[in-house]
């Protein structure tokens, strides 16, 4: 009964998308379609065939001017009954359905009421619930927000719930200067699960440096638990580079058995240099030096050359090598090559190759050195029917020297309404 009451709506969201944007007592509708067949091997040798119907809506001007709704979800479901019935991958979900006011009452409110995603330094959640936005004169805005926290794994409870807020100063004591602090606390069954609060910073100057901070107090824990520092600078239109440092602690519901294991915090520094070569072509050096206290440090390279279409071909190269003094080293790369042959179709192959070199310590006397290689194959193509619909098609062989090969497929039918 499920499969065809799926099936069903998957028809009827199809046919939806298949109609031109129209308009119904002055509201206009709009949105996108994706219908997904997948087929990959699972760990049995058997062959999962699953199909998605993904449905984006936005409906503006809804019964009154400046009333909007969007929505954003999909139907799943596994033609092959391959999957284990405890697995997820083909749940239906609904990510997104608000409706949104600008200008509530008064100008300077806003409102977003129903499922939304709310982000904040402080934490982030998807929330079935009330947001509003207040601006105070030109440099202050206010947010609150409450709702049902929104957990897709395990299960919905009414005692689920996460509520916050968040106050932004912007262009008041500096120009270009933008702060805020953020508040979100979390409930679990009823009981106080998270309280977080953020702060952050963020300063332009003349377009050319451009310095932030993110950081995350766990006030339960009584800690940081994240803490993000970087400057970007723009030194010519072909220059360009970044410094960046990371801070990062779990952070576990206190509801949670994992909030009573000690966790170990985790740092890097990490710098970037961007150099536009020009006509579409464009290349990036990165080296991050990762920190960890219980073992040994690493130092991460990165580099690579990436092509944008302006006529015929695109495609990129990337190549990483991590040095790991205690003997967890990864050299790999990427390479991707496409091109848009004629107006109605584009086409691409590409490869992605990682080797892990570990040594393995017997009973602290004995160890030997071990090399896994993965490997990861793939074609794909779009063909594009109109400036509204396409068809994109993936193929793909992943390897391994430790779990042999499987492979899988995708095909994707995109309508744009």
């Amino acid at each position: 009964m499920k499969f065809w009451q799926g099936l069903t709506c998957s028809l009827a969201c199809a046919a939806l998308a298949l109609l031109p944007a129209v308009h119904v007592e002055a509201a206009s509708v709009s949105g996108r379609s994706s219908t997904v067949l997948e087929w990959f091997d699972t760990a049995n040798e058997d062959t999962a065939v699953p199909a998605f119907q993904y449905l984006q809506l936005n409906v503006k001007d809804l019964g009154a001017p400046g009333y909007n709704f969007y929505t954003y979800g999909r139907l799943g479901y596994d033609l092959a009954d391959e999957l284990a019935s405890n697995s997820n991958y083909t749940d239906s979900r609904l990510y997104l359905a608000y409706l949104e006011k600008k200008g509530f009452l008064t100008n300077a409110l806003d409102f977003r009421l129903g499922r939304q995603f709310i982000s904040t330094t402080a934490g982030a959640s998807v929330m079935d619930g009330l947001r509003l936005d207040y601006r105070l004169m030109d440099n202050y805005g206010l947010t609150l927000f409450g709702g049902g926290d929104v957990t897709y794994y395990e299960g919905y409870s009414a005692k689920d719930l996460v509520l916050g807020a968040e106050f932004t100063v912007s262009d008041r004591f500096v120009k270009n200067l933008d702060l805020g602090i953020s508040y979100v606390a979390k409930v679990d069954g009823g009981r106080l699960a998270m309280e977080l609060i953020g702060f952050d910073i963020e300063y332009d100057y003349n377009n050319l440096l451009f310095l932030y901070s993110e950081t995350q107090y766990d006030y339960l824990s009584d800690r940081v638990s994240y803490f993000l520092a970087g400057a970007n600078l723009y030194a010519s239109p072909k220059w360009s580079g970044r410094l960046e440092y990371l801070y990062s602690l779990p952070v576990f519901s206190s509801t949670s058995i994992y909030s009573v294991f000690a966790v170990d915090e985790y740092e890097e520094i990490m710098g970037e240099v961007n150099y536009n070569i020009g006509n579409g072509w464009r290349s990036f050096g990165r080296l991050t030096y990762e920190m960890y206290p219980k073992f040994s440090n690493a130092n991460v390279y990165e580099a690579g050359v990436e092509k944008r279409r302006t006529d015929i071909y695109s495609g990129y190269l990337t190549g990483v090598f991590r040095d790991d003094r205690g003997g967890q080293d990864l050299k790999g790369f990427k390479l991707y090559l496409a091109g848009r042959f004629i107006q109605q179709l584009q086409a691409g192959v590409g490869v992605d190759v990682d080797v892990l070199e570990r040594t393995v310590n017997y009973f602290n006397e004995e160890s030997s050195r071990d090399e896994t290689t993965s490997s990861r194959y793939w074609v794909d193509a779009t063909w594009y029917f109109s400036r509204t619909k396409n068809v994109q098609a993936k193929v793909e062989r992943i390897e391994s020297d430790l779990w042999d090969y499987y492979n899988r497929g995708r095909i994707r039918l995109n309508v744009t309404f």
